[in-house]
């Protein structure tokens, strides 16, 4: 049994909420696909935490943490969360936490593969920053066959922070679709566990799965949206947006 979470973009609360349901069932697993930073106002928490969970993989936003010219196809929000989280961890006066930190997120790997099933953060074409958007069965159906043709078996990715299911025969399903629940056979198939820290399928609480090797079942999770909110409505340099639409789940 193991916990893949996604995209938690510097949501202390968000994480926590999840990590404790996490213990309550029982599960010492967990992977992490990725945007442990971004957006949000706590990226030297989220990291300290995610640190010590178990494999992560590199997300779009922890590589653009890294490297400034990644950021540059950011749009100006994510790009001003980013130069915001970059002076955290620069920040002098925890300059023996923060090498930490800077070791962690320059040692994520692109991908890892366990047991022939492979985790990204992106796709499996492009580990790091391919979107794989739910309309690109029925408007870019090329563009799914040669991300399938990639792997053999499971992909688990976040990146879109839409959680569903695509299929290798061009179908998606959402979670709603398949009551939470997909049963994986034979057939390959890409599932995005959707995003702890910043949903965006119109639902406010934060999402994760579950993997026991035959299925994957969708978690969702109530935690304080508004302490999040507050925290960045309080740092100038993050956008107000950020947190509105957590409320919403956009």
């Amino acid at each position: 049994m193991k916990a893949i979470i996604s995209d938690i973009h510097s949501n202390l609360e968000a994480l926590l909420a999840v990590l404790e349901d996490i213990k309550k069932k029982g599960i010492r697993e967990i992977i992490c696909l990725g945007d442990v930073v971004g957006y949000g106002p706590n990226p030297k928490e989220c990291i300290d935490i995610v640190s010590g969970l178990g494999p992560c993989t590199m997300g779009n936003h922890d590589e653009a943490t890294l490297f400034e010219s990644e950021a540059d196809y950011f749009n100006y929000r994510a790009r001003a969360a980013i130069d915001w989280t970059r002076e955290q961890l620069e920040d002098m006066r925890e300059s023996e936490k923060n090498g930490l930190r800077w070791s962690f997120l320059g040692e994520l790997p692109r991908q890892r593969e366990e047991n022939g099933v492979l985790f990204v953060h992106g796709s499996p074409r492009d580990p790091v920053k391919e979107y794989m958007f739910p309309e690109d069965v029925i408007y870019n159906p090329e563009k799914i066959a040669n991300i399938f043709s990639r792997f053999e078996g499971v992909a688990f990715i976040g990146h879109t922070h839409i959680p569903g299911v695509f299929t290798e025969d061009q179908l998606y399903y959402s979670p709603q679709e398949i009551q939470g629940r997909y049963i994986i056979g034979n057939k390959k198939a890409v599932i995005n566990v959707g995003s702890v820290g910043q949903p965006r399928d119109g639902i406010a609480d934060a999402c994760y799965g579950i993997y026991d090797g035959r299925s994957m079942e969708y978690c969702r999770i109530p935690y304080d949206y508004r302490r999040t909110m507050r925290k960045i409505y309080n740092i100038s340099a993050l956008d107000k947006d950020l947190a509105d639409r957590l409320a919403e789940g956009r």
